[in-house]
C-alpha cells in the first residue's frame, strides 16, 4: 500500500473520537496536545478520558453513534472493537471526505496513526505496510540517533541561561528525559557530590566542569561563589546546567540560585528531579503513604539539632502528628532527633527505618524502632548520604 505521508494541524479543529475504551485512552493525549477540539462520541468512558471530560479538556456525547456526528469534523479516530459499528463510522466518514483511523481494521481506514516519537521541536512518525513492530523498531533508532544532534526553534537550549537540573537520587538512569536531553546541551555544567557519576562520564570532552563540592569556602560563601560562576557563564554566552543530587527545590537551594539569576537578569529553567526523599524509602520497600496507615508525609531537614536556636522545625508538632517522618541530612544529629521526638511524645516502639545511598549499588537499609535506631545505625555503621523514616508504613511491606 502506497502512503502519502502528512503532518496534520489540528489546533482548534473538531476531532471525531468513537469509542471510549483503552484505545481511546492512548490516542486522546496527543489530540489534546496538538490543540484538537476532540469530542468523544460513547456510551461510557474511562476514568482516565472522563477526568479530561471533567477538566473540560474535551466534550463527551453520552450515547451511541449518529452519521451526523462527522458533520464539522477534520479527522475521525475509530477505537471501538465491533467491527459493524466501526463500518457505520467509515461510511459515514467517507461520504463526508474526511479522513478516518480505525483502531480495529486499519486496511479499512483512510489515514494511519504512525509509530511515533518526540523530542524537543523533533516529532519522528513512521509507517509501514502493516509490521507495527518494524515501524516502532525503526522509530526508536531515529529517536536514539537524534538526541545528539542540536535543537533549534523557539525551545532550543539558546546560549546565555542557567537551566537547574534535578539528578534524582543517584542511579544515573533516574534522571528526568528533558534532564537529560538539556545536560546533552550543556556548554558548562555545575555539578555537587550527589550527582551519579555516570551522568558525567558522558559528556562531552568540551563542557566545562565544576564541581561545587571543591570550592574552597564555608557554606554560605560556597553557595555565593557558585551563584557568581552560574551568572558569569550565563553571561558569557554559555548554556549552563547546575546538576544537582535529587531535587533542586528539596534541600537543594535551588532557589538562591534562581533568585541570583533572576537578579542578574539571565534566564533560568527548573527542570524537577526525582526526589530521595520518596525514592530512597520507596527503593527500600517502604512506601511513605499507604491506605489505613499513613495518610501524610512530612519532609524535614535534620542537618540542625532539635536544640539549636537555628533550627526551623517544629519538633514537638511533628511528634503529635500520626502519619511519616522522613528526615533528610538527619544522620548525625539521629541521637538527639529521635530523643526529641520520643520526649515530645512519640512512642519509642515506632517502627524506624535507615536508607543509605538509596538507588545506588551501594544502597542499605537498616529497619528498627525510634527507640533504637540511632545505637543501631552507629552500630552498622551507616553512613550519609541517608534518609530516615519515621512511621507505621516502615513494616507495611515486610
Amino acid at each position: 500500500m502506497n502512503l502519502y505521508p502528512l503532518a496534520l494541524k489540528l489546533d482548534g479543529r473538531r476531532v471525531l473520537v468513537v469509542g471510549g475504551g483503552a484505545v481511546a485512552t492512548r490516542r486522546v493525549p496527543a489530540l489534546l496536545a496538538a490543540g484538537a477540539l476532540v469530542d468523544i462520541v460513547s456510551p461510557v468512558l474511562t476514568p482516565a478520558l472522563l477526568a479530561h471530560a471533567d477538566a473540560g479538556r474535551l466534550t463527551w456525547q453520552e450515547r451511541r453513534f449518529e452519521p451526523s456526528d462527522v458533520d464539522g469534523a477534520w479527522l475521525v479516530h475509530v477505537a471501538v472493537d465491533d467491527p459493524e459499528a466501526a463500518g457505520q463510522v467509515t461510511l459515514a466518514a467517507e461520504q463526508r471526505r474526511v479522513f478516518c483511523v480505525r483502531a480495529d481494521d486499519r486496511t479499512a481506514a483512510t489515514a494511519w496513526t504512525p509509530a511515533v516519537a518526540r523530542q524537543g521541536e523533533v516529532t519522528v512518525a513512521v509507517t509501514d505496510s502493516g509490521d507495527r513492530q518494524r515501524a516502532m523498531a525503526v522509530r526508536d533508532l531515529v529517536a536514539a540517533a537524534i538526541q545528539d544532534i542540536p535543537e533549534a526553534g523557539p525551545h532550543a537550549a539558546q546560549p546565555g541561561q542557567v537551566v537547574l537540573v534535578g539528578s534524582g537520587p543517584g542511579d544515573a538512569e533516574l534522571i528526568t528525559v528533558k534532564g537529560r536531553r538539556l545536560l546533552n546541551r550543556a556548554d558548562v555544567v555545575v555539578t555537587d557530590r550527589l550527582v551519579p557519576g555516570m551522568l558525567l562520564d558522558e559528556l562531552r570532552p568540551e563542557v566545562e566542569l565544576v564541581d561545587a563540592a571543591k570550592i574552597p569556602y564555608g557554606p554560605s560563601a560556597a553557595q555565593e561563589e557558585i551563584n557568581r560562576i552560574l551568572v558569569e557563564r550565563a553571561k558569557a554566552g554559555k548554556f549552563v546546567v547546575r546538576l544537582k543530587g535529587g531535587d533542586s527545590f528539596v534541600f537543594g537551594r535551588g532557589g538562591e540560585e534562581v533568585l541570583a539569576c533572576a537578579e542578574a537578569g539571565v534566564p533560568v529553567t527548573v527542570v524537577p528531579g526525582v526526589t530521595s526523599s520518596i525514592a530512597a524509602p520507596e527503593l527500600a520497600g517502604i512506601p511513605v503513604t499507604h491506605r489505613g496507615v499513613a495518610h501524610e508525609f512530612t519532609v524535614v531537614s535534620g542537618h540542625v539539632p532539635p536544640e539549636s536556636e537555628l533550627s526551623l522545625v517544629d519538633w514537638a508538632a511533628l511528634a503529635r502528628l500520626r502519619g511519616t517522618l522522613v528526615i533528610m541530612m538527619g544522620l548525625k544529629n539521629l541521637p538527639r532527633i529521635a530523643e526529641r521526638l520520643i520526649a515530645e511524645g512519640r512512642g519509642e516502639k515506632t517502627p524506624a527505618a535507615v536508607v543509605q545511598e538509596g538507588s545506588t549499588s551501594s544502597q542499605r537499609v537498616l529497619r528498627s524502632t525510634l527507640g533504637e535506631v540511632a545505637a543501631a545505625t552507629a552500630a552498622a555503621g551507616l553512613r550519609p548520604p541517608a534518609v530516615v523514616v519515621v512511621g507505621d508504613v516502615v513494616n507495611v511491606l515486610g
